[in-house]
C-alpha cells in the first residue's frame, strides 16, 4: 500500500491487502456472537454477526486462492501493480458472492468500492488520500445500494468513518494509519450515538448490530496499518444482551414488517436494475441491491416471497435463492439465548472517582478501594452477583486486594454456577489496559487469556510525595520529597513532581512502547502535572501516543502506563 509515512504508490501493497483482510476476517470471528447478541433492526433475528463474518470469510477465500493462481504466497511487498488489482477484484467479487444478510451485503457493497478505488490509483496520488477517497465512496455507494436508508445503522457510522478520514487527509502529508484511526474513532462514537438515533435501540438497550460489525472492521484495519488496537483507556461502551419482547410469532412480526427474507444472485444487464429496483420497492423494505457488470445481489424482507423472484426472473436469471422465515429464526435464536447462561462482566477494583468512571465505561461493575483502602471480601462478592453474569473477570488493581480478589472468586465458584477469573492486576493502569481489550465475542479462556496478557504487558509507574523519612532503592528520602515509583519500587528521588514524572515517563519508555497513559490524582485536580509530563513526553517521543485521563485517585498525584 505504501509506508506509514504515506508516501506515493500505484497500487496497494500485496501483503498489506492481505494482512487488513486477514485480520479483520479473525476480529468478525471472534465478535461474532456479541454482534449477533445485539442484532435488533430491522428484525431481531440474531445473525447480523454471523452474515458480516461469513461475508468477509467469502471474500479472503476469494484473495487467498487468488494469490494462489497467480503463483504467489501473499507475503510479497514487491508484486507488481497488474496482479495487486487482479487480487482486489477477487476480493470484491468473493463479498459479492458470498454476501449474507442485510449488513452483511452493505458491507460487501463497502468493500467493493473500496477495492475499486485502491485498484485505480495512480502513482502521483498520495495513498492517504486514496484511502480516504476510497472510504467516502463506500459510504455513498452503500447508501446508493439501500432502498430506503435510515440513520442509526451501519449506513450512520460508516458516514461519520468517512467524513473523519477525508478531514484527516484533507491536512497534507498524512500518515496512512492516521486516516484509519481517525476513521475507527470516528465510527465508535458514531456506534455509541446509535440509540439515540434508532427508537428500537433505545428500547433493548443496544447499539446497532451492523455498526458495531464495521467498527470491529476498521479498528482491525487500525490495527494493521498502525501496530496497536484501539487507545485501551478510551471509555467503551458496554454492550448488554438485548431486552427483547414476549417470544415472538409470525403474527408478531408481520404486524410491524414483513415475514421473509429473500436473497438471491442475479445475472442481468446493467440497464434492467433501476427497473427490478422499482419493482421490489413496493413489496416490502430492507431493499439492497448491489453489484455491476452483470452480476448483482439482491436482498429484500417481503411477505409475498413468489413476487420477489418473479421479479428477478423478469429482469434476468436469478439463482442461489435463499428464503429465511423470520419467526422461525427469532425462535431459534430466543432458544440459543434461554440455553445460554447469561453473559459475561468484568468486577474492578477503583481508587478515585475518575478511575471509577473510566472504569464503568468499560461496562465494569467498580468496587471502591486501592492503595490503603482494601475492599473486603463480601464486597467483590456482592459485585460479582450484581453483574447477573455467568462468567466474571475481577480486575483487582492493587497488591493488596489480589488475594482477597482471588478468595472471592473461589467462594463464589463454589456457591453457585457463576465462573470467576482474577486478572492478577497490579495497578489501575494495568485493569484500564485489561478492560480496554475486553470481547465478550470470545470464549471465557481466550478473554482471559488476552486481558491477562495486556495487563501484565502494561508496565507502571506513579508519582507520590514521602510521608515520613525512609530508605529507598534511589536512596534516603526525607518527608514532602517526590519519589517515582516503578512496578511499585521506588526508583527515583526529587524534588520536583515533573521532573520526577518526566523521568519515571522515560524509564518506562527505555523499554519501547506506542502508548502511555497518564492518569492525574486528587492532589493535581487541575490536570496540570499530567498536561506537563504529556507534553515532555510528545516532544520527545514524536511517534508515541498519549492519552490524559483524571482519576482522582488518593496519595499518587500521577499514574503512569506505557504500552
Amino acid at each position: 500500500m505504501s509506508d506509514a509515512s504515506g508516501s506515493v504508490a500505484a497500487t496497494p501493497a500485496l501483503a498489506v491487502i492481505v494482512r487488513v483482510v486477514d485480520l479483520a476476517t479473525d476480529a468478525l470471528g471472534e465478535a461474532r456472537e456479541e454482534i449477533d447478541a445485539l442484532n435488533v433492526y430491522p428484525v431481531p433475528d440474531g445473525d447480523t454477526g454471523t452474515n458480516m463474518f461469513l461475508t468477509v470469510s467469502a471474500a479472503r477465500d476469494a484473495l487467498h486462492q487468488a494469490i494462489a493462481d497467480l503463483g504467489l504466497t501473499g507475503h510479497e511487498s514487491d508484486a507488481d501493480a497488474d496482479q495487486a488489482r487482479t487480487a482486489l477484484t477477487a476480493l470484491s467479487r468473493g463479498a459479492l458472492l458470498g454476501a449474507r444478510g442485510n449488513s452483511g451485503v452493505i458491507l460487501a457493497q463497502m468493500l467493493g468500492a473500496v477495492t475499486g478505488r485502491l485498484g485505480k490509483a495512480r502513482a502521483e496520488e498520495r495513498i492517504a488520500a486514496v484511502v480516504a477517497d476510497a472510504m467516502h465512496l463506500a459510504t455513498d455507494a452503500s447508501y446508493a445500494a439501500v432502498g430506503e436508508p435510515v440513520e442509526g445503522t451501519i449506513l450512520t457510522v460508516a458516514r461519520a468513518a468517512s467524513d473523519a478520514a477525508l478531514s484527516v487527509a484533507a491536512q497534507g502529508e498524512t500518515r496512512t494509519g492516521d486516516v484509519y484511526a481517525a476513521a475507527a474513532a470516528a465510527a465508535r462514537e458514531a456506534l455509541a450515538r446509535t440509540p439515540e438515533q434508532l427508537r428500537v435501540l433505545a428500547e433493548a438497550g443496544v447499539v446497532d448490530a451492523g455498526g458495531r460489525g464495521l467498527c470491529v472492521v476498521l479498528d482491525a484495519t487500525e490495527t494493521t496499518l498502525t501496530g496497536r488496537r484501539p487507545s485501551p483507556t478510551e471509555e467503551r461502551r458496554h454492550i448488554p444482551v438485548p431486552v427483547l419482547p414476549r417470544t415472538l410469532t409470525g403474527d408478531d412480526l408481520t404486524a410491524d414488517g414483513p415475514a421473509y427474507e429473500v436473497m438471491y444472485l442475479l445475472d442481468a444487464v446493467d440497464e434492467q436494475v433501476p427497473v427490478l429496483r422499482q419493482e421490489l420497492a413496493p413489496l416490502g423494505d430492507s431493499l439492497v441491491v448491489i453489484g455491476g457488470e452483470g452480476l448483482w445481489n439482491v436482498h429484500i424482507h417481503v411477505d409475498d416471497v413468489g413476487a420477489a423472484i418473479e421479479a428477478g426472473i423478469a429482469a434476468g436469471r436469478p439463482y442461489r435463492i435463499r428464503v429465511t422465515h423470520f419467526a422461525e429464526q427469532v425462535a431459534a435464536a430466543r432458544d440459543a439465548r434461554a440455553a445460554t447462561p447469561a453473559g459475561r462482566g468484568i468486577v474492578a477494583v477503583a481508587a478515585g472517582p475518575g478511575l471509577e468512571k473510566l472504569f464503568a465505561g468499560a461496562g465494569a461493575v467498580v468496587v471502591r478501594g486501592g492503595p490503603g483502602e482494601r475492599p473486603s471480601t463480601q464486597m467483590l462478592l456482592d459485585a460479582i452477583e450484581a453483574t447477573g453474569a455467568a462468567e466474571v473477570v475481577l480486575l483487582p488493581n492493587d497488591p493488596d486486594s489480589i488475594k482477597v480478589a482471588e478468595i472471592a472468586a473461589r467462594t463464589a465458584e463454589e456457591g453457585g454456577e457463576v465462573r470467576v477469573a482474577v486478572i492478577p492486576s497490579q495497578a489501575q493502569v494495568q485493569g484500564l489496559a485489561a478492560a480496554a481489550v475486553h470481547e465478550p465475542g470470545r470464549s471465557f479462556d481466550a478473554d482471559v487469556l488476552e486481558m491477562t496478557a495486556t495487563a501484565r504487558g502494561a508496565r507502571h509507574g506513579a508519582v507520590t510525595i514521602a510521608a515520613k523519612k525512609a530508605m529507598t532503592m534511589a536512596g534516603p528520602c526525607e518527608p514532602g520529597d517526590v519519589l517515582g515509583v516503578l512496578a511499585g519500587d521506588f526508583t527515583v528521588v526529587g524534588d520536583d513532581l515533573a521532573q520526577v514524572a518526566t523521568e519515571v515517563a522515560e524509564r518506562l519508555l527505555g523499554g519501547g512502547g506506542e502508548l502511555v497513559t497518564l492518569v492525574s490524582g486528587r492532589d493535581d485536580d487541575t490536570g496540570a502535572l499530567a498536561r506537563a509530563c504529556a507534553e515532555r513526553i510528545e516532544s520527545e517521543h514524536p511517534l508515541v501516543e498519549v492519552s490524559v485521563h483524571d482519576g482522582g485517585q488518593d496519595r499518587y498525584p500521577l499514574l503512569i502506563s506505557v504500552e
